[in-house]
């Protein structure tokens, strides 16, 4: 499966990059609906109840939603900063490591975890996962043999491979106390960004088997599955850019 799904993902980004520098105006009418739909699913898979609507009115008028959580607000809120963090980095086009990935869960919890940005200090125990993360006392090697792989054999990989492995690896480490999944899917997606792919979302509709496949390659360290299912993904998120550019 993987090289025709890459090559055919490879073909996309061929006509993408021919197509930039995207107008500046298109440009923005892009990021806006991706950082709008991306901090949604995001979110709602950690099971924020925000609607994607309630989500807009907060990313744009920064207006609180009555009667909802302030947690749930600041949720939205943190995650758009850390998107932008994000196209920071990937335009320095900089690797990921500790501190970065620190700054992004320090973004992403910030005002939501009081040890935002740190490793956690406790057990874990991930309800209904068929495999249990690492002791809290070796979360540290496994970071540094996370990073690593990651410096080293990932950068040999397709940029959706890796993308898709540094996610199942960052949760199956599960480092933070809370926030490892939006943590790990913004790292997922700082590679796909430096390697100039589209954001993917996975949607909140797919949550069960997003699980299943993340649960697979903690298991089984089976990849296959997850590295698919976002194979595919990426493949959707082209769309908006065809639509956009009068392509589609």
């Amino acid at each position: 499966m993987h090289h025709d799904a890459f090559a055919i993902l490879n073909a996309l980004k061929s006509t993408l990059d021919e197509h930039r520098p995207l107008a500046p105006d298109l440009f923005r009418s892009l990021r806006k609906d991706i950082v709008l739909r991306y901090t949604y699913h995001s979110n709602a898979i950690e099971g924020n109840p925000l609607t994607l609507t309630e989500t807009k009115v907060v990313l744009e008028d920064g207006l609180t939603i009555g009667g909802k959580l302030l947690r749930h607000h600041l949720e939205v809120v943190n995650h758009a900063d850390a998107i932008t963090h994000l196209e920071d980095l990937a335009k320095k086009n900089v690797l990921l490591d500790e501190s970065g990935l620190k700054d992004l869960h320090q973004l992403v919890m910030r005002g939501l975890d009081n040890e935002a940005g740190s490793y956690r200090g406790c057990n874990v125990i991930i309800t209904g996962a068929g495999h249990t993360p690492p002791d809290h006392h070796l979360v540290d090697e496994h970071m540094q043999n996370f990073f690593d792989w990651y410096r080293g054999e990932a950068q040999m990989l397709h940029p959706v491979e890796r993308a898709a492995k540094v996610h199942a690896d960052l949760v199956i480490i599960h480092p933070f106390r809370d926030g490892n999944g939006r943590a790990s899917r913004l790292a997922m997606n700082l590679e796909l960004m430096r390697a100039g792919f589209p954001t993917a979302i996975i949607p909140v509709e797919d949550r069960l088997e997003y699980y299943q496949h993340l649960d697979k390659a903690g298991k089984d360290a089976d990849y296959g599955p997850f590295v698919q299912q976002l194979a595919q993904l990426v493949e959707q998120s082209f769309k908006p850019y065809w639509y956009l550019l009068g392509l589609a």
